[in-house]
């Protein structure tokens, strides 16, 4: 059994892993011309405002920041910086970057978010970007999701068309799929800033298009066996679902706009390094 210094020790190498990543990511996705930033939400994104916030007033104060929910928000706000609204942004045009983190990332650059239950508003965030950059520690890193992230995949959906979602996603091959608790805060289900429930999907590690190309899967399956496009495709379509945890498809590189695949992923390391992985890494 670890003893509480190596748990100490643990916590302390995993935030200041978040931090370099943060101020890597930063450095090089941050330029001083931009006017519109897209600010995530969790835990590593506290370190991107605390990098940006660094950068002075000389360069901040020439932008906007668009928060993803209300803890993005705060810190948005105890930074100094300005603070504006995804809801504001004007038809046509786009944020010229956004940061958030992820719960997961796959070989691909696929993610799972929503284990803070902001994944819609973080979707339309990143969405809303010409570039979104995925900040993290290394244990968010793995070859498929579900490999290393347990808890399912976060699905938002309407209240009173969460036991029918729950029923599909059983037929889907889900494993246990159930209604996150509001619990130690709340009794019942955790609302969501939209109103919103949350259902956790897990699922068996899914796979990626190479994976297919070598024959040992089809990737689209009732026993639970899907692709990653595949089941975010089924899953996007089932009656009562707002929006799901998946971010998958194109990335800003290949979409002129509604990517929602980082173009590069930053990675605080064990060892005190910052990994970067994008597309075509």
């Amino acid at each position: 059994m670890a003893t509480s210094a190596t748990v100490e020790e643990q916590a302390k190498l995993v935030e200041t892993s978040k931090r370099l990543a943060a101020f890597q990511a930063v450095k090089d996705y941050l330029l001083p011309e931009y006017t519109r930033i897209g600010i995530g939400s969790g835990s590593t994104v506290v370190y991107v405002v605390e990098a940006i916030s660094e950068l002075g007033s000389a360069v901040t104060s020439k932008m906007a920041f668009y928060p993803t929910g209300s803890q993005s928000e705060e810190l948005i706000e105890a930074a100094g910086l300005n603070l504006q609204y995804i809801s504001k942004l004007p038809a046509g045009q786009q944020l010229d970057v956004a940061f958030d983190g992820a719960d997961e990332v796959d070989d691909d650059l696929n993610l799972i978010k929503g284990g803070g239950a902001c994944l819609w508003q973080e979707k339309i965030v990143a969405a809303s970007a010409k570039q979104f950059v995925c900040v993290a520690d290394f244990r968010k890193l793995s070859t498929r999701l579900g490999m290393a992230w347990k808890k399912g995949i976060p699905i938002e959906v309407l209240p009173m068309a969460a036991p029918r979602v729950l029923g599909e996603l059983q037929r889907m091959g889900s494993q246990n799929p159930r209604i996150r608790p509001g619990l130690p805060g709340k009794a019942g289900a955790i609302v969501t800033d939209n109103g919103m429930w949350i259902i956790d999907a897990p699922f068996p590690p899914l796979l990626l298009p190479k994976d297919i190309e070598a024959g040992s899967q089809t990737g689209n399956s009732t026993a639970g066996v899907w692709t990653v496009d595949a089941l975010a495709d089924a899953l996007i379509k089932i009656p009562g679902v707002a929006e799901i945890g998946l971010f998958y498809g194109k990335n800003g590189l290949q979409l002129a706009s509604g990517a929602q695949k980082p173009v590069a992923a930053y990675f605080g390391m064990a060892d005190g390094t910052v990994e970067v992985r994008t597309p075509s890494s």
